[in-house]
């Protein structure tokens, strides 16, 4: 299948599949006489398998790496596939904590416009403009 077949049936953009391949993490396609790609049902068995990991939130390291466990390592123990989710699974807890705490603070500084003012006198605007954020984005100090 030609690379616009490929991604209708993986419902993926075109620039996408490109970018993997550039990648790594998809092999690159058979090319025609005409130097057109064409691509097996492989590559979209694998293209479902990638975007179901990215629908996980998985990077792509952690992809690639669960892809050369698969290729390289088929009849090992899977193991190794259990420890990599259970330390994606650690940075996802870490993410919601994150999120719960940019929620906070979101919520902290919209306290500050109860009224309808004019957007110069807005709370929200000086609380903004008045916070003080860590390099990681957290929260030191709002008025």
């Amino acid at each position: 299948m030609r690379i616009g077949e490929l991604a209708k049936a993986a419902n993926c953009p075109v620039e996408t599949i490109r970018y993997y391949e550039q990648q790594g993490i998809i092999p690159a396609p058979y090319r025609t006489e005409n130097n057109y790609r064409f691509y097996s049902q492989n590559h979209l068995v694998r293209l479902k398998f990638i975007r179901n990991c990215r629908s996980l939130d998985m990077t792509l390291e952690e992809i690639r790496e669960l892809l050369k466990l698969i290729v390289d390592t088929p009849q090992e123990n899977c193991s190794a596939i259990s420890v990599l989710l259970d330390e994606h699974i650690k940075h996802v807890k870490t993410r919601i904590i994150e999120l719960q705490e940019l929620q906070n603070i979101l919520t902290d500084i919209r306290k500050h416009c109860v009224t309808s003012s004019s957007i110069d006198h807005c709370g929200i605007v000086q609380q903004l403009s008045d916070m003080n954020m860590t390099s990681q984005g957290h929260k030191t100090h709002l008025g």
